[in-house]
């Protein structure tokens, strides 16, 4: 992916450091030279205000909806941004033992609300369609999904209106295929799940 300039979100990534360079493994097993880690971002409260009410202004228009969800971690400071902007009330997915998204806290949905789905970074978009099973599973009607940052360049399709404030084509590669394994740099894992 090539440095991002254009963009005013991009821009904030990098003024505030959030968008590292280096080796890294990325949460579906790809690696990449580049990572984009929101938290260093969202540790910024006006920050984290302001994207989030340009990711609400973004979110389909009509009803506004019932609930904002997001999976934990990554979307947790971002979706209560988006749903303080809605006037929405907020919730989050945990996964449980098995390893699987769950509402836990006593968080619980009822059959016939309305949800927007909120993540910091959608790449696959796994843990995302993870999130919308399971409120649809429990009869909420999902209305649209919101990210800061697409970095599938605007390939994941969750059969809903989905909205980014920025749309990114980064470079990845299988490990086998990896030019930074070959040259022996050390791969580092940032996210939120367990290190390398």
């Amino acid at each position: 992916m090539k440095t991002p300039v254009a963009n005013d979100t991009l821009h904030t990534f990098l003024e505030t450091g959030a968008y590292l360079k280096g080796h890294f493994r990325l949460t579906s097993g790809l690696h990449s030279g580049e990572y984009l880690q929101s938290a260093l971002l969202l540790q910024h409260p006006e920050l984290a205000e302001r994207l989030g009410r340009e990711l609400a202004n973004r979110m389909p228009k009509g009803q506004v909806p019932q609930i904002v969800v997001s999976p934990a971690l990554g979307g947790l400071i971002i979706g209560h941004e988006v749903a303080r902007a809605l006037g929405s009330r907020f919730l989050f997915t945990e996964r449980d033992a098995s390893g699987k998204m769950a509402l836990r806290r006593g968080f619980s949905v009822r059959p016939g609300e309305t949800a927007v789905v909120v993540e910091d970074v959608v790449t696959t978009g796994g843990s995302t369609r993870e999130v919308i099973e399971l409120l649809q599973a429990a009869g909420v009607q999902v209305v649209g999904v919101g990210s800061i940052i697409d970095r599938s360049g605007g390939r994941v399709d969750l059969g809903i209106p989905r909205v980014a404030l920025a749309t990114l084509d980064p470079v990845t590669w299988q490990p086998e295929e990896c030019p930074l394994c070959r040259q022996g740099l050390p791969v580092e894992k940032p996210g939120s799940r367990a290190a390398v």
